[in-house]
Parts: structure tokens; C-alpha cells; sequence
């Protein structure tokens, strides 16, 4: 085939797919259509969830079964997520709100769940969108929950000790990887910025090539970098995204402890998805610490009804001095028989127990 003969061959297929692209849109508005009208049914007020995870995942699934190539699974489903990205803007008015400012992970975390299509808004601190969230100020907010070599986000955890109204729709795993950024070269930096986690991720670097600088902690990775970018003889542990953002040098690529380094977000509304037959829990919860063993009996409620549990933290309660608040994620949907029957026996060992949500369980 010559080269005219493939060109026109091309713009053949963009017209059918841009008439199939519109016919799918309006099938999109088809669905919102009908949710409204369902819950106009059932008497309910306010807008219908333009963010569903676990059809989004059985989207994906079946795209990824579909496709024959030469295009790869994950090619398609980045094609994909703009598709539905603009088709949710479509349906409704989605603001997603995220640690700021631009450039965060966390905000590069939302396009990936999101896509383009959406209206973003930055916060400048965790409890911030947290909060917007929970006041509805925002249609999603999007937190760091946990990061592969640094461990939880502590004041993800606080927060919801203080907002456990909210409720998590969605897990999303980030690769992350730190890079040095600068306007000098490394025998002039004597000071760093970056958020805790990210001086944790790269500790083992910095020890090693800049043990005498001094590390301040910011809100952001994005925010370290806008500092260097107007400070004398700084640095900004950050990531290579913020560089042409914030006109910095890239010092230093992967300085990062682990390779394979990743940070997970949850994705947080007024409700959870319905169960999709693979989905986590997390919960949070007290015992009475004068109690002997009441937390060993509230953990053992797991193993009684072969529940797994894949993350246990805990973070003072603020309630009262050594008294503690549990964290525990768990395999299975709130709705699940044997979830649904192991909440109601670990509440005789619990003060308070609070489902902070359940969500489909994502690959990395």
C-alpha cells in the first residue's frame, strides 16, 4: 500500500470512529438519563454517581479482552479512560479535588483515575480535601493512603479520625519515581525541600550525596519545587514533571530507594460502589484498652469468617492520652454475607467502629 492510499485509508476509519465516538456519548447520556429517573423513582434527591468503579473496571476488562493489537492492553485503556472521562463530564459537572498544586502526584494520580475531561482543584493540605469532600464542595477528592517503601500517610489516617463520614470509592496505584531539581548543580545545594514521604522514598540518596544539606518538610512535592524554584542554593525532591513546570534542572534521575516504588490513593465521595465480587473494606475502629485481649478478639473475628486482612494501622485516637484508633483493611465488600456477619459480632469488642468504605481491588 502506498503511502496516499494508506493516509486516505486513515482518514476513512477517523470519520467512523469520531460518528462512533459521538454515538457512544450519547448512549452516556442515555445512562445518566436513566439514573436520575430511577431516582426520581425511589424519591431521592440530588445527582446520580457519574463515577462508577466497578463498571469502570469491568470496562476495562473487557477492552483488554477485546483488543487483538498491535496496540497494547494498556494503550487501550488509556484511549478508553479519555473516552469516558469525557463522557462523565457530559453527564454532569465533576470537580475532583487533590493535594496541590499542580504537578503533585496526587494530581497526576487524578488524571490517571479521571482523565482530562474533569475540573480539578487543588488543596494545600490532605485535611483540606478531605473536608471539601465531606461538605460535598467537591463531586470526588482524591488522598494519598500509602506509599510502597515509606509505609501509610499518617495524616490521611488522622484526618479520618477527624472526618469518618466520608466514604472511599476507589483505590489508584501511582509508580513513583524522585528525581533532585534545581537551578544548581549538586556542590551548591545546602537546603531541600520535599514532603515527608518523599524524603523517606529517597533518604538513603540524599545520606549518601547531600548528608549536609538541610531537609524541610513541605505540603507538597509540587510545593518543594515551586521553593527552589525562587530560593538561592536549593533543592526539591520532587518529580521530573514539576521540572518544566517550575523551569528547574533535573539534578538527579530515580533517587528513589526502591524501583519499584509506589503510592496507592483512594478515591473518596458520599458513598461506596456496589460489590463487584472482588473488593476491599477498610474499617476503623477502638477497643477498650483496659480489656485484656480485646484486640486480639476483634482480629480474630477475621480469621473465624476466613476474611484476610491485608493492612492493620493505628494512630492516636485524640479521645484521651494512649488511647489508640485501628485501621484495618480487609478482603471483601461491606455487603459480602460473611463481611456483613463479621461486622456485627466485632462490634461487642469495638467502642466504636466506623466502615470508612468499600471499593474495588485494583491491580498495580
Amino acid at each position: 500500500m502506498d503511502l496516499e492510499t494508506a493516509r486516505g485509508k486513515i482518514s476513512d476509519v477517523d470519520r467512523k470512529l469520531v460518528d462512533l465516538l459521538n454515538e457512544r456519548a450519547r448512549l452516556s447520556l442515555n445512562v445518566g438519563a436513566a439514573k436520575r429517573q430511577w431516582l426520581k423513582e425511589q424519591g431521592t434527591d440530588g445527582e446520580p454517581e457519574v463515577y462508577v468503579p466497578g463498571q469502570e473496571k469491568r470496562v476495562f476488562e473487557k477492552v483488554r479482552g477485546l483488543n487483538q493489537g498491535p496496540l497494547s492492553g494498556e494503550s487501550v485503556c488509556a484511549i478508553y479512560r479519555e473516552i469516558m472521562s469525557a463522557s462523565i463530564s457530559l453527564q454532569s459537572e465533576v470537580t475532583v479535588g487533590y493535594l496541590g498544586p499542580p504537578g503533585t502526584f496526587s494530581h497526576q494520580a487524578a488524571l490517571k483515575r479521571f482523565g482530562d475531561s474533569l475540573a480539578y482543584v487543588p488543596y494545600a493540605k490532605i485535611e483540606d480535601v478531605v473536608a471539601a469532600a465531606a461538605k460535598e464542595e467537591i463531586t470526588y477528592g482524591l488522598v494519598p493512603i500509602e506509599n510502597s517503601t515509606f509505609g501509610a500517610v499518617v495524616q490521611t489516617l488522622d484526618t479520618f479520625v477527624d472526618q469518618p463520614s466520608v466514604k472511599i470509592r476507589a483505590e489508584v496505584y501511582l509508580p513513583v519515581t524522585q528525581a533532585l531539581l534545581s537551578r544548581y548543580q549538586l556542590s551548591a545545594i545546602r537546603k531541600v525541600y520535599s514532603h515527608p514521604q518523599a524524603f523517606g522514598q529517597s533518604r538513603r540518596w540524599l545520606d549518601q550525596h547531600l548528608p549536609n544539606a538541610a531537609r524541610i518538610d513541605v505540603s507538597s512535592t509540587a510545593k518543594a519545587a515551586e521553593l527552589a524554584a525562587s530560593e538561592n542554593y536549593t533543592a526539591a525532591i520532587s518529580s521530573e514533571v514539576c521540572a518544566s513546570m517550575y523551569n528547574l534542572d533535573v539534578v538527579a534521575k530515580d533517587i528513589t530507594t526502591a524501583k519499584d516504588n509506589t503510592t496507592r490513593f483512594f478515591v473518596l465521595g458520599q458513598s461506596s460502589d456496589n460489590p463487584t465480587g472482588d473488593d476491599k473494606t477498610l474499617l476503623m475502629f477502638t477497643v477498650d484498652h483496659r480489656e485484656p485481649g480485646a484486640l486480639c478478639g476483634a482480629l480474630n473475628v477475621f480469621a473465624k469468617h476466613k476474611i484476610n486482612q491485608t493492612a492493620i494501622n493505628s494512630r492516636p485516637s485524640r479521645q484521651r492520652q494512649w488511647h489508640y484508633m485501628f485501621f484495618v483493611e480487609i478482603i471483601g465488600h461491606e455487603q459480602d454475607a460473611n463481611v456483613s456477619s463479621a461486622l456485627c459480632e466485632i462490634k461487642s469488642y469495638c467502642l466504636d467502629l466506623v466502615v470508612l468504605g468499600s471499593y474495588p481491588r485494583q491491580s498495580y
